[in-house]
């Protein structure tokens, strides 16, 4: 009870110190407050793509040619899936390879071990990859290959012939990395 009471008389006497600064604030002469001049940003205009005038899409005989190159990739690619599953595979059995062996130590079975968690890892890359191929396969088919998805530019033709499942230009690709 007494605690409550001390508690109560350092409150009362927080209180009418407060009380008076805020007196001693209305009595003050109050000073003028200088205007405030607001700067006004200038509103930024939105940049204006341009679509080139001249080309905006490449020719049946270009993307004949484009397709080709991704069929050839595709090719490779299911090649190395091919052999990545040779590898997981136990030849025998049909089924994915496990340390059945009696007299492997822990060493090899964990060397094993990683070794297939590479292939397993190398396999999904190339799925992705075989993936990125069959929607630029589609785009040919739709007509939309070699457009930018950002600007609507046409992609670089060497561009497109070192990485043929681009979807933006070069610039754009850059720019969207920084």
């Amino acid at each position: 009870m007494a605690k409550l009471k001390k508690n109560s008389a350092i409150a009362d006497k927080t209180i009418n110190l407060l009380k008076e600064k805020a007196k001693g604030r209305k009595l003050a002469p109050k000073k003028k407050k200088l205007p405030v001049k607001l700067k006004i940003a200038k509103p930024v205009k939105p940049e204006i793509v341009k679509v080139p005038t001249g080309k905006l899409r490449y020719a049946k005989e270009e993307l004949a040619y484009f397709k080709t190159i991704i069929l050839e990739k595709k090719k490779e690619i299911l090649e190395e899936l091919e052999t990545l599953r040779d590898t997981m595979m136990d030849s025998t059995t049909g089924e994915y390879a496990t340390e059945n062996s009696t007299y492997s130590t822990h060493m090899e079975q964990g060397t094993d071990a990683m070794e297939r968690e590479k292939t397993f890892l190398f396999a999904s890359r190339e799925g992705k990859f075989l993936n990125h191929l069959e929607d630029a396969l589609a785009r040919i088919e739709k007509g939309d290959y070699g457009k930018c998805s950002i600007c609507g530019k046409l992609i670089e033709k060497e561009r497109l012939e070192a990485v043929p499942h681009a979807q933006q230009c070069l610039q754009c690709k850059l720019h969207s990395h920084k």
